[in-house]
């Protein structure tokens, strides 16, 4: 059956408010930085968006500083019901800007403003409500009668999710009393900036949070900075080893949510259409751009041949391209830079021997674009069987019984997360429990929740992000 066309539905991008040019967010206001000024592509069209001023080695020190004295005067002895008053206000403030915020996230970011506008901005303010109701309850959080917060926060966050990863890292260490330096992606600092906005109308005291757009030499110059309590990193893991080996030996407090390579297991007795969905969900939402993307596929041999067939089937309908287009199902790429990346892995698989059957949707002649793909006959020696590919691209393994499955996903450095589909709530939790992830689901994939514990093994990191045990991470217990 051929799939519906579609008329074109493009957001406007007036709503996302451009501007020329953005300053970083220092001690409540934005400054002019010093350090060389870059320029934020949008990866749809390669346009240059806006020319955005970066931090020096002065302005990080300016802003650990009033994150200092934010911390010590105003926030930090701030009753608890009294910063979430603020912290419900930013929530709310995000809601009312979440359709900006949106498309200004998709013009940056290069994702289909239905991930931007339905699935992160609802989250992002989720995020900040729940951790609101955190604020004047630490004593319950199960961390001592009276936990005390670290101090300033030093926060570096990726390309992937911007906003999303900004309120992961925001909420709880606000919510916890302490005061941060956030460091945005270099490709994606723009609604990190406009964030800043929105701490101004939220009347939060200056200095509680400062914003300093760069490249990596910022964050690793914030890493060293003396005056920084806590260092969160989320990225690729050979820079968070960088930075482990960076805060050894000093008493800052680390957490670390790096790479992942997740196994999505499909046994034969699974619902094969709902897996199917599960697993176009798990590999091509957000382009692949997802740390804790099901990106190997581990389907029991007597159900392969069908299971592709479907699967192929399915991705074949998938739309790529406007990402501002409401019926666009995967977008662009973040930058050249990570194109060349996933094509020189996809060559790789090709080359190892691996079946390799892209999507035979079009691909847009402008913009840094890449079709679904999908591997087959993959061996767990192959690059795209070990290496994180962060983009939309499959490899298919298969296994003939539950052991072989359980070491074959287990066979990663990382240990993200992980998928699980069968019918058998008592296989479920037989997997689940041999599994080395920090997250696993079961019937389902992708699905987040504030309330909920996020975090990886080995290569993956470790601390956990949301939920009552996310809280651990800023508090001196």
């Amino acid at each position: 059956m051929p799939a519906f066309e579609y008329a074109p539905a493009p957001e406007s991008r007036d709503l996302a408010n451009l501007k020329p040019s953005y300053r970083p967010f220092i001690d409540g206001e934005f400054v002019d930085g010093g350090g060389e000024p870059l320029k934020t592509v949008n990866p749809a069209t390669e346009e240059v968006l806006a020319e955005v001023s970066t931090a020096s080695a002065a302005d990080i020190d300016t802003a650990v500083k009033a994150a200092r004295k934010a911390f010590e005067k105003t926030w930090g002895p701030m009753p608890g019901s009294e910063r979430a008053k603020y912290l419900f206000r930013i929530a709310r403030l995000i809601q009312e800007r979440s359709r900006e915020l949106a498309v200004l996230e998709t013009l940056d970011n290069g994702k289909p403003i239905r991930e931007s506008r339905d699935s992160d901005l609802p989250l992002v303010a989720a995020h900040f409500f729940y951790h609101a109701g955190w604020a004047d309850k630490l004593g319950y959080a199960g961390f001592g009668p009276d936990p005390k917060p670290l101090g300033v926060a030093g926060q570096i966050i990726p390309w992937n999710f911007p906003l999303l990863m900004l309120a992961w890292k925001i909420a709880p260490a606000l919510a916890t009393g302490n005061t941060v330096v956030l460091k945005p992606a270099e490709t994606t600092p723009l609604t990190a900036l406009v964030f800043g906005e929105i701490c101004q109308q939220a009347g939060l005291p200056p200095g509680v949070v400062n914003i300093l757009p760069g490249a990596g030499e910022t964050g690793a110059r914030l890493v060293e900075h003396p005056g920084v309590d806590k260092i969160a990193f989320t990225g690729s893991t050979e820079v968070g080893k960088l930075i482990q080996r960076q805060v050894a030996g000093t008493p800052k407090r680390l957490t670390l949510e790096l790479g992942g390579k997740a196994a999505n297991v499909v046994f034969d007795d699974a619902p094969l259409d709902q897996a199917v969905d599960g697993i176009v969900n798990g590999i091509f939402f957000n382009q692949g751009h997802v740390c804790c993307a099901g990106s190997r596929l581990l389907a029991q041999e007597s159900v392969v041949d069908e299971l592709l067939d479907k699967l192929r089937y399915r991705i074949s309908t998938l739309r790529l391209g406007d990402p501002l287009d409401k019926n666009t199902d995967v977008g662009a790429i973040n930058s050249a830079e990570q194109l060349g990346k996933i094509r020189a892995l996809a060559d790789s698989g090709e080359a190892e021997g691996a079946q390799r059957w892209t999507s035979p949707c079009p691909v847009p002649d402008r913009g840094f674009f890449f079709a679904p793909t999908v591997f087959s006959g993959v061996h767990q020696s192959m690059r795209i069987a070990r290496e994180e590919i962060f983009g939309p691209v499959l490899s298919v393994l298969t296994f003939r019984t539950p052991d072989e499955a359980v070491a074959k996903a287990n066979n990663t450095p990382y240990g993200l997360s992980a998928g699980i589909w069968t019918e058998k709530g008592s296989r479920i939790l037989w997997m689940a429990s041999r599994l080395r992830a920090g997250v696993v689901w079961a019937n389902t994939f992708n699905r987040f929740d504030p309330a909920a514990p996020f975090g990886g093994y080995q290569e993956s990191g470790f601390g956990r992000e949301g939920g009552r045990t996310g809280l651990e991470g800023y508090l001196d217990v």
